[in-house]
């Protein structure tokens, strides 16, 4: 895969406006789960999606399948967000003011992410019937 280098902006409180660069960094695998990011008064927050496009039964079979816990314990916040094509989760925990070690959250972030979500696709992939409006 190719590494990716993402740019992470301070948004204004009162305007809503990504105003100033905070930095840029590298991330090796995964960016593609990335929704959004940014930050506000400090916190980084990070919308984490799939990394294909979901058939409409999927949606909810993998908000229910999708274990919160693993990447939870990286981060202070973990919560669903509905409302999008495909699942969405923003996570939140404070800006670390040094490359490596953003750049290093950001990989761990990203590599539970993506483990729940093959664990959560393994487990639904004959599901389909339950999940069917009939």
């Amino acid at each position: 895969m190719e590494e990716t280098t993402i740019v992470i902006m301070l948004k204004d409180e009162e305007t809503g406006f990504l105003d100033q660069e905070l930095g840029s960094y590298s991330v090796p695998e995964r960016a593609e789960l990335i929704w959004s990011i940014y930050v506000k008064s400090n916190e980084v927050v990070l919308r984490l999606s799939c990394d294909r496009e979901l058939e409409d039964w999927e949606y909810e079979a993998v908000f229910d399948y999708y274990d919160t816990e693993p990447v939870g314990a990286l981060v202070d916040t973990i919560i669903e967000e509905e409302g999008h094509c495909d699942p969405v989760w923003i996570v939140g925990f404070p800006f670390i003011d040094d490359q490596d070690a953003m750049e290093e959250k950001l990989a761990k972030i990203l590599q539970a992410h993506e483990k729940e979500l093959c664990s959560v696709f393994d487990a639904i992939k004959d599901k389909e019937d339950d999940y069917r409006e009939e």
